[in-house]
């Protein structure tokens, strides 16, 4: 990363982590899907997938699923997302980076950043956000996608981001300038590579200020942790809890899922910062809610709605258990 940077080809970078998924943060001017800052990604990936090997430790590299790069990231394993624009006078992003969950667990908190007035009160009072958003829903098992514009669609947009282990935002927009609000990577690991290799462990890129919500409003969805997939085995719901860097470490039966933030001011592309976000105390409250959610749930261990559903696990055991038994159901 270093010398990609020496050598002009980043602007900036910051390299971070949460629980135990790497996470590559890149500021540069070569557009999105560029195959050269995507084998950048891709190389240092495999480097440190040798280093893992070497270690010994466990999963090394199971998120990579191809042998040799191919062009772009995109479908080889790592979840992408990527933003371009223009910076504006000041200009603040946030980073989500989660682990131990799906690409689906951006749905809630993006609807309530950018669509509901009870957390974000700019849509109601400042004049540059009242003209609402528009939010690009992928349908990731069928590879199809479909806008809708808040507020006037909200109630059949919410049918779908209701769904979030088949449906996932992937971008939000400002309805008046078309400038691009957030962004998200929706790719799915199991899709992908026709098995369980872990859950997808997401990241969303959302700006703030000015004709975007504020910080403050971007923040809080989470002070009320939602329940996601993923958790052990990538099998079961549990909540998003979110924390500080260095309580990104989930291992209570393999989670609960966790969710960092990490704050940055762009400046000619550099990266000022970061800002650990939920390092703060009023998150509190929000991390023993999901303590107690935790050991609501898994006290059902494995019934739903703590595991998931039927259609949820086509790419763990079940296949092998409905072979094995099969001839054995009888008609009623």
């Amino acid at each position: 990363m270093a010398s990609a940077k020496k050598a002009g080809l980043l602007i900036d970078y910051h390299v971070t982590r949460c629980g135990d998924d790497l996470q590559l943060i890149m500021t540069h001017q070569q557009g999105e899907e560029n195959d050269q800052i995507h084998k950048l990604a891709w190389d240092t990936f495999v480097e440190c997938t040798e280093v893992a090997k070497k270690l010994k430790l466990h999963g090394a590299g199971q998120d990579l699923l191809a042998d040799a790069f191919s062009g772009n990231v995109k479908g080889m394993g790592p979840g992408v997302a990527e933003a371009q624009f223009d910076e504006r006078e000041a200009e603040t992003i946030i980073i989500f980076m989660a682990d131990k969950t799906a690409s689906g667990a951006w749905n809630l908190p993006l609807y309530k950043i950018f669509a509901d007035p009870f957390n974000t009160v700019g849509l109601v009072i400042a004049s540059n956000m009242h003209g609402g958003f528009s939010f690009e829903v992928h349908d990731v098992k069928e590879s199809k996608k479909i806008t809708f514009n808040a507020p006037e669609e909200i109630y059949d947009m919410l049918i779908f981001l209701g769904a979030p282990g088949r449906y996932a935002v992937k971008a939000v927009y400002h309805r008046e300038s078309g400038e691009i609000a957030a962004v998200s990577s929706t790719q799915k690991l199991s899709l992908m590579a026709g098995r369980y290799v872990g859950k997808d462990d997401p990241v969303c890129i959302v700006r703030s200020q000015g004709k975007f919500p504020a910080v403050g409003e971007i923040l809080e969805p989470f002070a009320c942790p939602n329940i996601v997939e993923g958790w052990m085995r990538g099998s079961h719901h549990g909540p998003l809890m979110p924390v500080a860097v260095n309580e990104s470490n989930p291992s209570r039966f393999d989670g609960p899922p966790r969710v960092i933030a990490a704050g940055f001011q762009l400046s000619g592309g550099m990266l000022v910062g970061p800002r650990d976000m939920f390092d703060d105390l009023a998150f509190d409250n929000a991390r023993q809610q999901a303590k107690d959610i935790a050991d609501i749930l898994r006290r059902l261990g494995p019934f739903e709605p703590h595991r998931l559903p039927l259609d949820e696990m086509e790419y763990t055991t079940m296949p092998e258990v409905m072979k094995k038994l099969e001839g054995r159901f009888e008609s009623i």
